[in-house]
């Protein structure tokens, strides 16, 4: 019987499955004595580039090797490899968006990116390396990627960069110039459905839907079983169907995704819900009996695929937004 879901942090995280390249890579640019100051880890998110990163931070800063978690691996009993299994040690900066009053700020702060300049003027205080990791660089602003980039023109000595990005041919090309790129490839459908059957405890049609909506990428997978993403799943199928969920199901629905407090993500759960959705639609677009159905689901998906960044972008209410995409559905034949 698989375990009840626990989703571990980054740090936290010893096992590393599916990354031998990445692994093979740096460990081999370490033993050739020519590691780069700055590492572009590139994939979409989900396939344990943070992990990596973490990964390398202690391969660098701990001395106990453990080759029972690969290439890069250490002991988890390990003096500094505990420092920063707890977030304490001294020689390793992580930057990630801060906590605002409710939600989190949508960018790092470029007084966050001007600390790492501080962080790596002073020598390392008990491991061989000072390390930085950046959860992710795309959300840098472009006053915090210029004052990134200042740091990449001038490498630190003994300072190692990690810079994790889901996308990126947004960053600066000045940035993605001056770092070396490791790119992590998305697992195979089989390979998802395997790492699911050995961590969560949920049926196989339960299982098939995260498999397809986590798209090659097995942290992905859990992230969206933890934030409810099977109960979204399930309400945006009724919506496909006849007759609609009752009018009190929709309502509360418009009022949970409309909600925006510490204890109701509204915009997270929009987000998922619209995923869902619009996988939805593009299987049924795949599957009708006519042509003409299958075009009116794909011109619907079409429409909605960009329905949550637009939505954002222009701050609509998506209680409101809802509604209308509520409406289209009701009219497609």
């Amino acid at each position: 019987m698989p375990e009840p879901l626990t989703l571990t942090h980054p740090r936290e995280s010893f096992a590393f499955e599916q990354a031998e390249g990445p692994d093979q890579a740096f460990a081999s640019a370490y033993q050739k004595n020519r590691l780069h100051h700055a590492w572009l880890l590139c994939g979409p998110q989900g396939l344990g580039k943070a992990s990596f990163a973490f990964r390398c931070a202690r391969f660098l800063m701990g001395h106990d090797r453990d080759p029972r978690f690969g290439t890069l691996g250490m002991s988890p009993d390990d003096a500094d490899v505990r420092l920063i299994t707890a977030g304490s040690h001294p020689d390793l900066l992580v930057l990630e968006r801060e906590m605002g009053e409710s939600k989190l700020k949508k960018n790092i702060s470029v007084d966050a990116v001007r600390e790492i300049g501080e962080f790596f003027s002073k020598a390392p205080s008990r491991s061989a390396y000072r390390v930085c990791i950046i959860d992710s660089v795309d959300d840098l602003n472009i006053n915090s990627a210029n004052a990134l980039l200042k740091i990449l023109e001038e490498p630190p000595h003994k300072g190692i960069l990690f810079l994790i990005s889901h996308s990126p041919g947004r960053l600066l090309p000045t940035i993605r110039s001056r770092c070396r790129r490791l790119t992590f490839i998305p697992w195979t459908d089989q390979a998802v459905e395997a790492f699911l059957r050995k961590r969560a405890d949920i049926d196989e049609e339960a299982i098939g839907r995260l498999v397809r909506l986590a798209h090659g990428a097995p942290g992905r997978a859990l992230s969206l079983m933890e934030e409810g993403a099977l109960e979204m799943d399930a309400f945006a199928g009724k919506l496909l169907e006849k007759p609609m969920p009752p009018r009190a199901e929709l309502m509360q629905a418009a009022a949970m995704f409309k909600s925006s407090s510490a204890k109701n993500d509204g915009a997270r759960k929009f987000a998922t819900f619209m995923m869902c959705l619009t996988d939805r639609l593009h299987e049924r677009a795949l599957s009708t009996e006519t042509p003409q159905k299958g075009q009116n689901y794909s011109q619907l998906w079409s429409r909605l695929n960009q329905a949550v960044g637009e939505v954002e972008g222009v701050n609509l209410d998506r209680g409101d937004y809802f509604w209308s995409v509520y409406n289209e559905l009701a009219t497609l034949s």
